[in-house]
């Protein structure tokens, strides 16, 4: 099976919090190429962001006002080639539009893990109400012209995180390799980092899709019968 991955676009309400970043046609387009190559694509997580609202804790309203943001786009991921599953800052998805957290596929003998990665993050098992004001107030530095300060907290949250792209020291992928082992997968496929990257640990292997904001392309392209998996930047 041919299946692409993209995750964390961050699709916005348009607003200066809006990190997408991509002129929508060209957008478009590059879904059409996907579309025309592939028989799954899979959405994996952050695909929207509910978490920077005008409002605290308003991620339902917040989703509606995404969605209406960029509506070509989202026509498209409802779509059959589309599975969607949530991140953390898509979260409420799986509340009132019923995405799941995860995708099991055991296709041409290769057994398949998708999860977004949010579960690793020990701030967000503690302390979710902490993290999500974090980022809420994160929204609000931008609408306010603070990107400089916005920057500087952004690369404080990578550091804690522990995300690394070499898998000796990448806590990210110990925590993810660990996860495969135990539901019995081949391939752990996530996003949340932002760092495209793949990885071989022994026998399992680790993929992470990158984002797709800010103008970047970061994508997964896998061929579970040919036993290929890349990560792209470009298409």
């Amino acid at each position: 099976m041919k299946v692409a991955v993209i995750s964390d676009l961050h699709l916005g309400r348009g607003d200066a919090a809006d990190l997408f970043g991509h002129d929508e046609a060209e957008f478009l387009r590059f879904l059409t190429f996907l579309e025309a190559n592939f028989e799954r694509i899979v959405l994996l997580g952050d695909v929207y962001e509910t978490l920077t609202s005008p409002k605290p804790f308003a991620q339902a309203d917040e989703l509606k006002a995404c969605m209406q943001a960029h509506p070509e786009i989202v026509r498209r991921f409802e779509r059959p080639p589309y599975t969607y599953i949530h991140g953390n800052h898509d979260l409420v998805a799986g509340q009132v539009g019923a995405a799941p957290s995860e995708l099991y596929l055991n296709v041409d003998g290769t057994r398949l893990l998708f999860q977004h990665g949010h579960g690793y993050d020990w701030l967000l098992r503690r302390a979710r109400s902490f993290s999500e004001w974090s980022v809420w107030a994160g929204g609000w530095l931008l609408r306010l012209g603070m990107r400089p300060m916005f920057r500087m907290f952004e690369k404080l949250d990578f550091l804690i995180r522990g995300a690394k792209i070499d898998p000796k020291i990448c806590s990210f992928q110990s925590w993810a390799v660990g996860l495969a082992k135990r539901r019995d997968a081949d391939v752990i496929v996530t996003g949340h980092t932002h760092m495209g990257t793949r990885a071989e640990h022994g026998d399992r292997l680790f993929l992470n899709s990158g984002s797709c904001a800010e103008g970047a392309y970061s994508w997964l392209s896998i061929d579970t019968k040919a036993g290929h998996y890349a990560v792209n930047t470009s298409w």
